[in-house]
């Protein structure tokens, strides 16, 4: 029985080998299917060269052009004024911005005018006898003299004996020390050096005020600098008083501004020079952030393209009866988005747009309609 099971299993497998040796025989004849070519379609454009703008974006943030920092040389109590030391307060140019109690040094101060009032008075008589001829001059400086106003210079002393005798009565010496209590003095009011607003308060009335504290900032709100770092290479470009366009972030202004002044070092760490933009404008605000095109040079004979178009080895596609070929070529400016090239000659079709699994010698069809157009002047 065994035999026979064995017998039967053998006859099936030899059966089945032939049928599967069969089918693969028939396989191995059919034809392979043929694969169509496919033709991509591409967008191109025709070479027009033409003179291309250079423009440099930068950009950067405002700052006043006139700003001081307010510091308090003297000490004294903050005495409040007719307009309160706020930020956004405006000034006119000699407003008192910040006002110190200085009661008990003026007292001193005029101690000692009155000190040097005493000490001329004193030396009258002596004038009158031994330098007659000078005694007017000193007489009328003292009937100048008022001790509510600032001091008046002393007169020219003409000689050496009347250099001599006043120098030697102390007078020289205690006039500079009023002079110098005096201009002491004049620092306990600090007045607006020019038409402002004040940006920061630090400080309130009525407070305290130490020698060398900030007290705030004041900023003249007419005129803004834009400070701008650009690569060395447009170092020779930038030139002063050249107009330049602004915008904001938003692209929904425009201001227009001048260079104001160029750096005369590169940076050393950054390979870059600094330029300021000068903007005027009733809008702006100390702090907003702008954008710059800076109108560099003009370059001829040339074309601007898509930078995704350009290939590492700076070559391009170009389109010769519908195959694509490779052309080197020169860049000679790069932008964020775009690059202009020289060394292209006119008629020449180009791609307009990037092909994925683009090769030299691929079969293309040109785009009829052309849907964007190289950028040119």
């Amino acid at each position: 029985m065994r035999n026979i099971i064995l017998s039967i299993l053998g006859v099936i497998l030899i059966i089945g080998s032939f049928f599967i040796a069969k089918n693969l025989i028939d396989n191995k004849s059919k034809p392979k299917p043929v694969v169509d070519k496919v033709v991509k379609t591409v967008y191109t454009d025709t070479v027009s060269n033409t003179t291309i703008p250079i423009i440099i974006p930068a950009n950067g943030s405002l700052v006043a052009k006139q700003r001081v920092e307010l510091y308090a040389e003297v000490q004294g109590v903050f005495k409040s004024g007719n307009k309160l030391f706020k930020p956004g307060q405006h000034y006119k140019k000699g407003e008192t911005l910040i006002q110190i109690d200085a009661s008990e040094y003026y007292a001193s101060v005029q101690s000692a005018k009155s000190n040097l009032y005493n000490t001329i008075a004193a030396i009258m008589p002596d004038l009158r006898l031994d330098f007659p001829n000078m005694f007017q001059k000193w007489q009328n400086y003292l009937n100048s003299f008022d001790l509510n106003k600032t001091t008046p210079t002393l007169p020219k002393m003409t000689s050496d004996k009347e250099n001599y005798f006043i120098t030697g009565r102390g007078i020289v010496s205690s006039y500079y020390t009023v002079k110098n209590l005096e201009q002491r003095l004049a620092k306990y009011n600090m007045s607006a050096p020019f038409d402002g607003i004040l940006t920061e308060a630090l400080t309130t009335e009525g407070a305290l005020i130490r020698s060398g504290q900030k007290l705030g900032e004041y900023i003249d709100p007419s005129v803004y600098e834009m400070e701008i770092a650009l690569s060395k290479s447009y170092a020779s470009l930038l030139k002063v008083n050249e107009e330049v366009e602004l915008q904001n972030i938003e692209h929904t202004e425009k201001y227009k501004g001048k260079i104001s002044r160029v750096n005369g070092s590169i940076d050393a760490a950054t390979q870059t020079i600094t330029a300021f933009i000068e903007v005027k404008n009733e809008q702006l605000k100390e702090g907003m952030y702008l954008e710059a095109n800076l109108n560099a040079k003009e370059e001829p004979n040339a074309i601007e393209i898509n930078r995704n178009l350009l290939l590492d080895d700076n070559k391009i596609f170009i389109v010769k009866d519908n195959v694509l070929d490779i052309m080197a070529v020169k860049p000679v400016f790069f932008s964020e988005t775009t690059v202009v090239l020289k060394n292209i000659p006119n008629g020449t079709i180009i791609l307009n747009k990037p092909v994925i699994g683009a090769y030299s010698g691929m079969l293309v069809k040109p785009f009829t309609e052309n849907p964007t157009t190289t950028k040119d002047n």
